[in-house]
């Protein structure tokens, strides 16, 4: 074998040879600046059960950090940690509290580390968490069915309706979809961030989110188009019908921490106004097939592609939810969602250059306003 240039293999040399001068000489220490380590702790997951209180802990310092006492409600309490023993930078521990604390009421949690540094978690209302069994787990996934899967298939059997319009109806019927996802874009983006900001800093949770969508995008771009050409007919339903279970994995995860946290109000909320939501959604889908007859194994196949994730998206979030991955999991959502609408967008288009009606453009307008106040005013159901 023939060996590389000298010039192949110098700039690689030299540049493993700074960055292990650099790991081994740190600028602080080259300056004699000698910073005091950086210590924080987060809590991912809280549960409260008949032992008492279990937090899931994750250490997002610059060293490792050690908890050395624990307060609830301004008292010393004693508590076991797994593993023990100090927390080292993006390790989770769990912390178990035997304290007994009340229904209802306001409980506070400090932690002391072994430096003398004081990390504070509230829990607003103490309520039990509901235990991993079979009976949770059917219970949580009839619940997504209700949300996800039944609404979604509500609204596709509206197929029979829509596939008597015309050309003008089926205009209105694309732009009120292209709305639809507009709204869901930027609703998804939003609940990502602010999950991002819930995780622990060096996850860096807010770039994740828009690296997971741009990558997503990209990689649906590449699949959708691999024969050069848009998907059109059943290929486009099932990239949108994609976009929209990936959000609804997001919703199930909302509902499933607001129970999983007690708050039965707001996830009730959450339910009746996701299950509105969605109603609106199953139009969209079945919007690019208006032209085809639709079959009723095709119909099962998207309605269980949009509707599904949100059986997962409770489970997730009811026991064992992580602020990072749910970032991530909505990021791959959202980009989604923004392939859908770029390639709906296109299709509409050459619809539109097809056909030689007049005032389409004013009917894409009102279809495309229609569709953003139809998904406000069921989101407001929602947000509050």
């Amino acid at each position: 074998m023939k060996a590389l240039p000298w010039r192949w293999v110098l700039p690689p040399l030299l540049l493993a040879g700074l960055a292990a001068l650099l790991l081994t000489l740190s600028p602080a220490r080259l300056l004699n600046l000698n910073a005091p380590p950086l210590e924080s702790l987060i809590v991912e997951r809280t549960v409260l059960n008949d032992q008492g209180i279990t937090l899931k802990v994750r250490a997002e310092g610059s060293e490792p950090m050690t908890i050395a006492q624990v307060q609830v409600d301004g008292a010393y309490w004693a508590f076991t940690q797994q593993p023990p023993g100090p927390i080292r930078r993006l390790a989770t521990t769990t912390v178990q509290i035997p304290y007994p604390w009340v229904e209802g009421e306001a409980h506070h949690v400090q932690f002391l580390t072994n430096t003398g540094v004081i990390v504070a978690h509230p829990i607003d209302v103490a309520l039990p968490t509901p235990a991993l069994s079979l009976a949770t787990l059917l219970g949580y996934g009839w619940l997504g069915l209700y949300v996800g899967l039944v609404p979604v298939g509500l609204g596709m059997l509206c197929y029979p309706y829509l596939k008597v319009l015309g050309q003008r109806g089926l205009t209105f019927v694309l732009t009120l979809t292209l709305g639809m996802l507009a709204f869901l874009l930027v609703d998804t983006l939003q609940e990502g961030l602010e999950l991002a900001g819930k995780a622990a800093i060096a996850f860096q949770g807010q770039a994740l989110v828009w690296f997971a969508a741009t990558v997503a995008c990209l990689a649906l771009f590449a699949v959708g188009r691999r024969q050069g050409k848009p998907p059109e007919g059943p290929a486009l339903s099932t990239y949108m019908a994609l976009g929209i279970g990936l959000h609804n994995l997001g919703e199930g995860l909302a509902i499933g921490t607001a129970f999983a946290l007690g708050e039965i109000a707001l996830g009730s909320f959450l339910v009746i106004g996701f299950t509105l939501h969605n109603l609106t959604e199953g139009l969209g889908i079945v919007a690019p097939l208006l032209k085809q007859k639709l079959r009723w194994k095709t119909c099962v196949a998207l309605a269980a592609l949009a509707g599904l994730p949100a059986v997962v998206g409770l489970w997730v979030g009811a026991f064992a939810f992580s602020p990072h991955w749910a970032a991530l999991f909505l990021g791959i959502g959202a980009g989604s969602i923004l392939q859908v609408i770029v390639e709906l967008s296109t299709y509409l288009q050459r619809q539109l250059h097809q056909s030689r009606l007049s005032g389409l453009a004013g009917l894409s307008l009102a279809g495309f306003t229609t569709g953003l106040l139809v998904m406000y005013s069921t989101a407001l159901l929602v947000k509050f």
